[in-house]
């Protein structure tokens, strides 16, 4: 008898707790269902804006590439006639390229410049490390136009700042963005000038997120600067560096104002990069789906170099 009423009320108790269960499984899917609710209205407002103002015209972009249109009449389907014509022309295809020489240029000497920024913005007192970071974001906040007629007047090959200070050790004058084995180099520095601030930030925001506790594990063991740099920092900032690499690889081989306004794509069209050819195009030729399609075959280029950088790079979330 007294088993029985022993097994009743486990068997009560039980039920009692499996009903408690399901009543807290009720309300958490209540409740996310209310969160996830809320999400969607708080960014309902953003993805409006990106339908309007990317994806559709991006869809209606598209279309166009395969129309003989312009602003003055109807569009006219040519099929892949737009795309075959910008693969013909020997000039894109020059862009392309150039884009890519622009990206090594600048890209790499950028990543260096700024880890070795960053490196001693860390070791250096808070006080000083803030006007290190003022001092290096400055220019990110310089419109590229004014920062093109700076470089401009600095290149200048009779009155300029840097022939001036090179004819100090005797070496002659240089037309620097009048001469085609030059101009492109000589519009990568202002390009690393202006990207370096934004980069020089985020991997000073990376070095501080790593823990300080591996750098003093490794002083423990007799580890130096470059050791701890090889084996501590850059794998801990794995993923931001390849997030630096593939914003500055497009930032790169998308660069129009600095060519635009130092050069105009001279001499020679040595500085004439893709989006550079483009602009020319749709400014000059009265048929504008052919600046659409090379704008596409562009858009097809640095979205298969992302991809295979993201595919080549071990980019997986690191473990604490």
């Amino acid at each position: 008898m007294v088993t029985e009423l022993v097994r009743g009320g486990v068997g009560v108790a039980d039920t009692r707790h499996a009903n408690d269960r399901r009543e807290q499984r009720r309300r958490r899917a209540r409740y996310r269902y209310r969160d996830g609710k809320l999400a969607y209205w708080l960014i309902l407002p953003a993805m409006v804006l990106l339908g309007i103002f990317v994806v559709w015209p991006a869809i209606y972009a598209f279309y166009l590439s395969f129309q003989d249109w312009s602003f003055y009449k109807d569009p006219v389907f040519v099929g892949m006639k737009n795309y075959t014509d910008v693969l013909r022309d020997p000039l894109f295809i020059e862009s392309i390229g150039r884009g890519f020489i622009f990206v090594l240029l600048t890209v790499p000497p950028m990543l260096v410049l700024a880890f070795m920024f960053s490196s001693l913005v860390v070791s250096v007192s808070r006080r000083f490390a803030g006007l290190l970071k003022v001092s290096i974001y400055v220019p990110t906040i310089i419109s590229t136009v004014i920062t093109s007629i700076i470089f401009v007047l600095i290149y200048d090959y009779s009155g300029g700042l840097l022939n001036w200070f090179l004819g100090l050790f005797g070496i002659d004058p240089t037309a620097w963005i009048g001469d085609p084995a030059w101009a492109l180099v000589a519009i990568a520095v202002p390009a690393i000038w202006l990207g370096m601030g934004l980069t020089s930030l985020i991997m000073v925001a990376a070095m501080v997120d790593i823990p300080p506790e591996y750098y003093e594990a490794a002083s423990m063991e007799g580890a130096n600067w470059w050791q701890k740099t090889f084996y501590i920092t850059l794998p801990q900032m794995k993923n931001v560096l390849l997030y630096l690499v593939v914003t500055g690889f497009v930032a790169a081989i998308q660069q129009f104002e600095l060519p635009l306004i130092m050069t105009n794509g001279g001499p020679l069209n040595s500085t004439t990069l893709p989006n550079l050819f483009i602009f020319i195009h749709f400014r000059n030729d009265i048929n504008v789906g052919f600046s659409i399609a090379a704008a596409m075959l562009l858009f097809v280029v640095l979205g298969s170099v992302s991809a295979l950088v993201f595919r080549f790079v071990n980019s997986e979330r690191l473990v604490d």
